[in-house]
Parts: C-alpha cells; structure tokens; sequence
C-alpha cells in the first residue's frame, strides 16, 4: 500500500526533490547535486517519494532517472480544493486592505 501522500510531503527535501522534476526527468546525479546532502540521504528520499507513488524510476544503464508522477499529487489537490474558497477570500481581502492602505497614502 503507497504511504500516506500528506506525510511524504512534509519533508522539504522531498517537496524540492518533487519541484525539480516538474519541468522533466532527472538523473539520481543531478538531484544529489541540488543539496548539501550524501547520495544516501537523497536516494533515501526518493525512495520514499518511489513508494508513496509520487516519483518513478527510470533505469539507463548505469543511471537512473527519475519521471514526477502526477496522479498521487492530483488526489492532494482534491483534497485541498474544498479550502480554495477560503484562501480565496482571504487573498481578497488582504489585496482589498492593501489597495485602500496605498489610496490613503495618495
């Protein structure tokens, strides 16, 4: 059974780990270069982010690249979707209290 999406992702490494992959794969080689940690603690990681059914991997000889898999991250935005409207007003509100904050400078 794939671990629970919401506690993978609370670890920034894994979210930064997710982040560089939105534009395409990576090899295990480029992602270790994107930190101050060991290749251990960073195959550790994507590892875990492998189980939970965010992230494939993509065997190349003596490589390995990673491939994002959006579909674990689609049930996270269903649940959050519910909470837009929320965000949503109070953005508005904030943007509202800005824009009457800069009419009284003028």
């Amino acid at each position: 059974m794939p671990a629970d999406v919401f506690g993978v992702l609370a670890h920034p490494v894994r979210r930064k780990l997710l982040e560089s992959l939105r534009d395409g794969p990576r090899s295990t080689g480029e992602l270790v270069g994107l930190f101050e940690l060991g290749r251990p603690a960073v195959s550790e990681h994507l590892a875990v982010l492998r189980t939970a059914g965010l992230v494939r991997e993509e065997p190349r000889g003596r490589h390995r690249f990673y491939h994002l898999e959006p579909a674990r991250l689609a049930e996270v935005g269903e649940w959050l979707h519910p909470f837009e409207r929320y965000w949503k007003q109070r953005l508005d509100e904030l943007s509202d209290l800005l824009d009457e904050q800069e009419g009284n400078k003028q």
